[in-house]
Formats: structure tokens, sequence, C-alpha cells
């Protein structure tokens, strides 16, 4: 982080003082995201994506990395590891809008784990609880497969849109005709997918409904099945119904299964999930743009100030390369795009701008040091008088 600072023209003084300020509170995430979109939200250039009158509000976790890390307060399931590995998890929410025309998540919380409870479950239910009490008329919640619909009901949530797992089965929210024995619990099983179990195959459950369209060059089909519950929920028209897509796009091999309770068309259900990607460009440029995953603190509200401090600079980034025009990478780069990679090329090595107006005194020094050591001579110091004693 010190020479970080330091490339930009900053004195000794005055990355201590910055680096004091980080610490210590001076600033509040919330603040931040609260004025970094009133800005980005005041750009004649930008425009919310709305389908039928709603508009998207992605909402994901991201993970910053801390295997080392003593007292983390978190944990995370690693893949190459097969095991839960000391991990920064952070919920990320905010809609999806276009800016010079390219897609980008607009964030609106950075939600860190509560410290009495720390799992990534625990942080999934609070960052949805503070989605839903935002949540307009007009939204709609749009996440991926690691969340159920469960989940999505228990928190509050009305209108959602989630991908489903390919073996999902639901039930009717009917119960079936009775001829003989006992009667039925539940409504009939509905299984959108077929599915092999035992060497068998289990053959999918016949659409509602079907529709087809075409969307650059491909023809894409739509299976729906209509007001289903699950599986042990009992049939009663009270109940929270919602209905299934199973999308075929000659794009992709596996169908989309996605569901939501709200009666929209194909073409938007389609078009809001794709509008999920973009919540995951904030943690990309962040981790990999920025250099977040590799600068590591170890005070325990440090280790979770920087991440969301570098979540708001990799989301500003994305910003500005949309803004800024396509700056090729080399002589090979003959069709760039306003992506955050190539805009942090371009800024290395320029220097800090002199023109903006800065404070000469950020804030009120409380106490005289300037004839105490500094740095690393002060640890010199401590260790030989602590050796002397």
């Amino acid at each position: 982080m010190f020479p970080a600072l330091k490339s930009t023209g900053l004195s000794d003084a005055a990355i201590r003082r910055a680096w004091v300020a980080f610490r210590k509170g001076a600033w509040q995430i919330d603040v931040l995201l609260r004025l970094w979109r009133e800005y980005v939200m005041g750009l004649k250039g930008w425009q919310e994506h709305r389908y039928e009158g709603y508009v998207p509000v992605t909402v994901d976790i991201t993970v910053f990395w801390r295997p080392a890390l003593k007292r983390c307060p978190s944990k995370h399931y690693h893949p190459a590891a097969n095991r839960a590995l000391p991990a920064v998890i952070f919920g990320i929410s905010g809609e999806v809008g276009e800016l010079n025309g390219q897609r980008m998540a607009l964030p609106r919380a950075f939600e860190r784990v509560h410290p009495k409870d720390t799992s990534e479950n625990g942080l999934w239910q609070m960052t949805l609880k503070h989605v839903q009490k935002g949540l307009r008329e007009d939204e709609i919640v749009v996440v991926d497969a690691g969340m159920k619909i469960s989940v999505l009901q228990e928190t509050g949530i009305e209108r959602y849109l989630i991908r489903l797992a390919t073996n999902f089965t639901a039930r009717r929210n009917v119960l079936p005709d009775h001829h003989r024995g006992r009667k039925a619990k539940y409504g009939k099983l509905v299984r959108p997918l077929p599915r092999q179990y035992n060497g068998k195959t289990l053959a999918a459950t016949p659409p509602d409904e079907t529709y087809t369209w075409e969307e650059n060059g491909r023809r894409l089909r739509a299976e729906i099945w209509r007001n289903l519950v699950l599986n042990k929920v009992t049939p009663d028209p009270k109940n929270r119904v919602f209905d299934v897509y199973a999308i075929y796009d000659p794009a992709f091999e596996q169908p989309w299964l996605l569901a939501t309770p709200v009666k929209l068309k194909p073409e938007s259900v389609r078009a809001m999930y794709k509008d999920r990607w973009p919540v995951e460009q904030i943690p990309l440029s962040a981790k990999h743009m920025v250099g977040a995953h590799r600068q590591f603190v170890h005070n325990p509200e440090s280790v979770q100030r920087l991440p969301a401090l570098a979540l708001l600079a990799g989301s500003m980034l994305s910003f500005l390369a949309a803004t800024f025009p396509a700056t090729p990478t080399g002589f090979w780069d003959r069709k760039p795009k306003r992506t955050p990679g190539r805009f942090r090329r371009l800024l290395i090595g320029q220097p800090f701008p002199k023109d903006v107006n800065l404070p000469g005194q950020l804030r009120e020094k409380k106490s005289v040091t300037g004839h105490l050591p500094k740095g690393n001579l002060a640890r010199w110091l401590k260790t030989a008088n602590m050796a002397a004693t």
C-alpha cells in the first residue's frame, strides 16, 4: 500500500495521515457509495435497464482470500483446496444500467459478515433482508443458482428471478385426482428437465406452455410451467407460487432453468438473468485491476474496510473506462473496447493531478509527535531499548 501511494507523489507524512484516516474510520463506505451513485445517475449517458416495467437488482457474494490471516472473520469453500479456507466475504447489491453502450452494475451496498454470525448463509440472509427493505415496487431481485427459493421467501422478497439446478423439482399447487388408496398430501411432481438416476432416465414433465422467438439470428425456445410450489408445501390457494422457465439457446449446451413469481415474457426473463453478470465485474476490477487480491492488512477493522474500498475503486474504474475513449493495448489490439484493464494500463505512469484543490490540513493533529522516531527507526529503537533492559 505504501509504495502505491508513494508512486502518486504523496509525501511520507501525507501517506501516514492517509493510512491513519483509513484505519480510524474517517470515512464510511455507505456514504461513499451514496455519493458515487448520485454522481453516476447524474451523468447524461447513464440509462437503467428496464423490462416490462421492472428494473433488475442483482445480488451476489464475493471473496477476498486470506488463508494465512489469524482469526479471520469468515471462511469460504475453495474448489482447488476442496475445503473452506479463511476469507473475507462481502455481499454486493446494485441495479444494472448502461453507459455509452456498455452494460454495468451500479453498486448499492457492500455488506460485511455479522460479528455474531460469520457464516456465508448468514451473510446471504442479511444482504437479502437489506435489499428487501430498499426494494421499490418496480424492482426485481436477480440471483444465481447458489441461492434457494425458500431463502428468498423467508426474507420476504416477493419479486425475484433465480437460476435453478438442472435436477430441480417442484409440485403443483392443487391435489391430484383421487381414485384409490391413500389420498395424496402434496401436489403432482413437476420435473422440468430429464434426469439420470440409477442408470435410468426420468422423463421431464410436459410444459404448460411453449414459446419460440428469434434473437441475433438464433432460434430460442422456452418451456414454461405455471403456478408451482416447493416440494414440501401442501396445496393452498394462499401459497406463494412461482413459474419455471426452461430456455433453450443454441449457443449453450445446457438450457437455462429460471424461476420467478412475476408473470413475464420469456424474452424478458432471459434478458433479466443476463443482467446478473455485470455484478461480477466489480470484484474482478477490484481484485485484478486494482490489485486488492495482493494487498494484505491485519488490523480487524482494516481487514473489512480495505476490500470494501477496493470494491468501490473497482466500480469507479469500470465507469471511468466507459467514459474515456477506447485505448488499444498494442498494435495487435485493432478493435479495443472500453474495459477497466485497458484504462488501468493508460493510467500507469501518469503523474498525480496537481490541479485538484486539496485542503492543506485534512484533520486537526491532537498531539505533537514530530520529535518521535517513525517507521523502521522506531521499531529498531524499541527493540534496542528492550534488549538493554
